[in-house]
Formats: C-alpha cells, sequence, structure tokens
C-alpha cells in the first residue's frame, strides 16, 4: 500500500531568529540543524525506510535537509513548491516585529481567511493548497513509499486533510513538530475503502543525545495584537 513519510526540515535560521523566512528570508540550515539532518540521514543509511519517491519543498531549509539525507536514500530530489510552509507575501524578509508593525499581527484565530500580507497566504488557503498537493502525490505515486521532506505547517496540515478536520478554522489542537521528526501515515483497507492510518509522528529517535530545541514562534513576539493581547497562534517558521 502507499507509504507516506513527512519529514521536518532541521532546525533552520528562522527557527531561532524572529525572521519571516520565505523564499527571500531562508538562510538555510543552522549548523545544529545541519548535525540534525545528519543524524536523520545516517539513521536511515540502515535501510529503516525503503522510500520509492523523494520530493522536498523548494524553501532552502527543506531543499538543504533533502539534499543531506538523499545519500541515505540513493534517489533523486523532485522539488515541489506546493509543499512550501504558508506563503509570506510582502513581509518575506522581515522580522516580526516589522512585518506587524507595518501589517498588523496575523489573527488566523477570527480571521482565517485573511492572508498574512498582501502576496500572502490565509490559512485556509494554506490549508487547501497542502490538501491539494498532498491528494496529487499520494495519487501520482500510489503503492509506493513517498517521502517528502517539508514543514511543520505542512505537516500540521497533513492532520487536517487525513483527519478530515475543518480547514478554514484553526484546529483546537497544538502542534509542536519537531525538526527532522518523522510521521509516516500509511493507506490501508478497512471497511470496504481505503482510509489513511498514523504509524507515527514526531518520531525523533535519531535526535536522542542532541535533541530539538524549542523554535521561535510567531505568537511569542514582543508586539502584540491591538488591544493588548498577544496575536493568535500561526504556523512556526
Amino acid at each position: 500500500m502507499t507509504n507516506l513519510y513527512l519529514i521536518r526540515h532541521g532546525e533552520a535560521w528562522a527557527n531561532v531568529q524572529p525572521i519571516l523566512a520565505g523564499m527571500r528570508g531562508d538562510k538555510g540550515l543552522t549548523p545544529r540543524g545541519v548535525a540534525q539532518a545528519e543524524r536523520l540521514r545516517d539513521r536511515l543509511a540502515h535501510g529503516e525506510l525503503q522510500a520509492d519517491v523523494l520530493i522536498a519543498s523548494t524553501l532552502p531549509r527543506a531543499r538543504q535537509t533533502a539534499e543531506i539525507i538523499q545519500p541515505a536514500l540513493g534517489l533523486p530530489i523532485i522539488l515541489d513548491d506546493e509543499v512550501q510552509e504558508l506563503r509570506l507575501g510582502e513581509v518575506d524578509g522581515m522580522t516580526n516585529q516589522e512585518a506587524w508593525a507595518i501589517f498588523g499581527p496575523p489573527d488566523f484565530e477570527q480571521y482565517p481567511l485573511r492572508p498574512i500580507a498582501p502576496g500572502g497566504e490565509s490559512w485556509g488557503g494554506f490549508m487547501l493548497r497542502v490538501a491539494e498537493a498532498l491528494t496529487r502525490i499520494t495519487s501520482e505515486h500510489a503503492g509506493k513509499s513517498i517521502v517528502v521532506v517539508c514543514h511543520g505547517g505542512v505537516i500540521d496540515g497533513a492532520f487536517m486533510h487525513f483527519f478530515r478536520l475543518p480547514s478554514n478554522v484553526l484546529p483546537p489542537t497544538d502542534f509542536h513538530t519537531r525538526n527532522t521528526s518523522l510521521t509516516h501515515w500509511e493507506q490501508v483497507h478497512r471497511r470496504g475503502r481505503l482510509l489513511w492510518r498514523l504509524n507515527s509522528y514526531n518520531d525523533i529517535a535519531h535526535l536522542h543525545d542532541i535533541g530539538a530545541t524549542e523554535s521561535v514562534r510567531w505568537e511569542d513576539t514582543d508586539l502584540q495584537a491591538p488591544g493588548g493581547h498577544p496575536a493568535s497562534p500561526v504556523p512556526t517558521e
């Protein structure tokens, strides 16, 4: 059956600095992020995961992670724009405070269909893109083991998609997907039809002695939303 392995990129500069990192602001992996990806490569080199397809987001932090683990899988990297993190538009490359001062802090809790900034995506639009990308990828490579190196927001979106949760509102739970973690979905025959089954989430066994630090979260910045309340949660990258 089809197996889908979602891998979050290694720790990026955008995870430790308050930079909004799309294609313009993404400076790639930190030294710690490189080490995390190398640990994952060494783990996968033992044959734990027999992949048929290796796909990566085109954002530098994901592409660099895929390039590091690629020798362990022995597959060409297929770059895919549609598994990028939430698209930022005009705030790409700004600090959080610079962006919020110009456009206001995003409030996806109350306004899930409002873009983060001109040219950027809304929460609902992002979730729709992720659902469409995962549907396309798993259809094109049905019956194979697919590895997708992507982002925390894309992995969040996989939960929304496969569990058929409402995608135009923020979920009532908080995901905390670790850098270079493995999330494994398997398609199985149940109840007379094909269903997706979650086999593992946030598997970071390869980081047992170097760990994973807490990423900078957009809602934890000093600048608060109007009225003195922190901005509502948005993706961590």
